[in-house]
């Protein structure tokens, strides 16, 4: 399979917060966007390999903790993110939601999968922050965890976040 770079690579910096943040677009090429979406590693290898694409840009100064995120919208583009630190933390972006915005900003309004890649030996599930904006945009999808070295875990949204405050919250 071929991951394609779309036209552009959208980065920004922003000086007075101090951080910089990078997404990169990407797109599958001869696959149906429809196709039946089994639990097994294989069947997201793209979005694995955006994922680690995307950790390549991360910025990670303070914690050298490296994140690349895939999120693969209904249409079958896929989206990267990285994780993009500020030296007060508490500015930090997760890849995670860099991927999510960086869909929502190009009118992508619904998800099927979403990987997260780091290059730990115990595989890294999103954070709390994550969790809450993964289920608010993508709802139940399958979340695929992932490592460097190929191990691969496959989780529903569900099971990661079992009682989510949403909508029908409120």
């Amino acid at each position: 399979m071929t991951l394609t770079v779309l036209p552009y690579v959208a980065a920004a910096r922003w000086p007075q917060a101090g951080f910089y943040a990078a997404a990169v677009v990407l797109q599958r090429k001869g696959e149906s966007v429809n196709e039946p979406h089994a639990s097994s590693g294989g069947e997201f290898e793209s979005l694995i390999a955006a994922a680690k694409s995307a950790r390549e840009n991360a910025h990670a100064a303070y914690s050298n903790f490296r994140v690349g995120a895939g999120l693969r919208a209904t249409s079958g583009r896929i989206f990267g993110g990285c994780n993009v630190e500020n030296a007060t933390y508490g500015l930090t972006v997760c890849a995670e939601r860099v991927a999510i915005f960086k869909a929502i900003s190009e009118g992508e309004r619904g998800f099927d999968a979403i990987a997260v890649v780091t290059d730990t030996d115990a595989l890294t599930p999103p954070c709390g922050a994550c969790r809450q904006l993964i289920w608010e945009f993508c709802g139940d999808v399958p979340v695929i965890l992932a490592n460097l070295k190929g191990k691969v875990e496959i989780i529903a949204m569900k099971d990661l976040f079992p009682k989510p405050f949403d909508a029908s919250s409120l």
